[in-house]
């Protein structure tokens, strides 16, 4: 069994500071990402909302998530020895290895299951743990951020000044 990733936040509050810690950061990422397709400032103002910025923290903290990727009876093991969580598994039980990433916030563990494609179920198990357990543990923290001025618009002012517009 091996371990990737390095976020596993141990309280809600834990996770909801992350994920507010990462809205800067979403929005430098959009931003450069928007600047490499020529984006001027005006398409900028367009198109990125603040909806946007958001996908990208969602998908900046999925990408951190810590997963476990092991075999069947490992990951078999790890539930027995964490009773109290409850289990989301995805997959066919006939399948020799599991991806899983556990949230202590949450006493929950989503996993997935898979025969050869690695990288794909890692991906899609942090895709389905940031829905299945982090959406809601973040949403708190994801409106104090609007109020703290961590929205796209903060992100524009930005990509003018870099644009020299």
């Amino acid at each position: 069994m091996d371990t990737e990733g390095t976020l596993s936040p141990a309280t809600a509050a834990a996770a909801r500071e992350r994920y507010g810690a990462l809205g800067s950061t979403a929005q430098v990422v959009v931003k450069e990402t928007a600047k490499a397709m020529g984006m001027d400032a005006e398409e900028y103002r367009d198109r990125v909302t603040s909806d946007v910025v958001e996908t990208a923290r969602d998908a900046l903290f999925a990408s951190l998530l810590e997963v476990r990727v092991g075999s069947r009876e490992e990951f078999e093991e790890w539930v027995a020895d964490h009773d109290g969580y409850e289990v989301h598994e995805v997959g066919s039980e006939n399948v020799d290895r599991v991806v899983w990433h556990a949230a202590p916030a949450a006493e929950t563990v989503v996993a997935a299951t898979f025969q050869e494609e690695r990288e794909a179920a890692v991906g899609t198990l942090r895709r389905q743990a940031f829905g299945r357990i982090y959406r809601g543990l973040v949403a708190e923290g994801d409106e104090r951020a609007g109020e703290s001025g961590e929205t796209a618009e903060g992100g524009e002012a930005a990509a003018d000044e870099s644009n020299g517009e």
